[in-house]
């Protein structure tokens, strides 16, 4: 019983994680208004202000954001924070850090819930404020926005040692196609 039990969790976490990501509401890679007009802007992995972690490198952040990691050194649980499909900052995470495109991240939780190789499903919102107020919210999140629209609501932590303002810096958002 408590394995059908259990089973029926993960079918419902799966159902609902795949609602959000196949969400036909969901802008196919339109820009908001608000959007900046730079040619190419600079993700910024987003943590509350009270997580102690200051650094991952890129394999760690990429073990989180595929819910392979399920708990920060603090013992914390992660939480992970996403912007919906068609997102150019959700295709530049998954590009840049998963190293996947869309599909291949979708089957990759779907097939990771089912077997229990996946700890940390993502929550998904419509925009970068929501990212950043879902964060300040919950201790243990990890998010993404644009570094433009970071604020002091969040902190900002280091990709192998490096900031988004730094010129070395990987985690670019290319600029839409014109």
């Amino acid at each position: 019983m408590q394995r059908c039990l259990s089973r029926l969790v993960i079918i419902g976490i799966a159902v609902s994680w795949l609602l959000g990501v196949c969400n036909p509401t969901a802008r196919a890679g339109t820009p908001s208004p608000d959007e900046p007009n730079a040619p190419q802007d600079n993700l910024a992995i987003v943590v509350n202000t009270t997580n102690p972690v200051e650094n991952l490198s890129l394999s760690e952040l990429r073990q989180v954001f595929l819910g392979e990691r399920s708990h920060w050194p603090n013992g914390r649980r992660i939480t992970l924070v996403m912007m919906e499909p068609g997102q150019f900052e959700r295709k530049a995470l998954i590009r840049e850090v998963c190293q996947m495109n869309e599909k291949d991240f979708s089957r990759h939780f779907l097939h990771g819930v089912f077997t229990g190789e996946v700890f940390v499903s993502p929550k998904t919102l419509a925009s970068p404020v929501g990212v950043r107020k879902f964060v300040f919210n919950v201790p243990g999140a990890i998010g993404y926005v644009r570094a433009s629209d970071v604020d002091s609501s969040v902190k900002v932590i280091r990709v192998d040692g490096r900031l988004p303002s730094d010129k070395e810096y990987g985690l670019r958002i290319p600029a839409p196609a014109q």
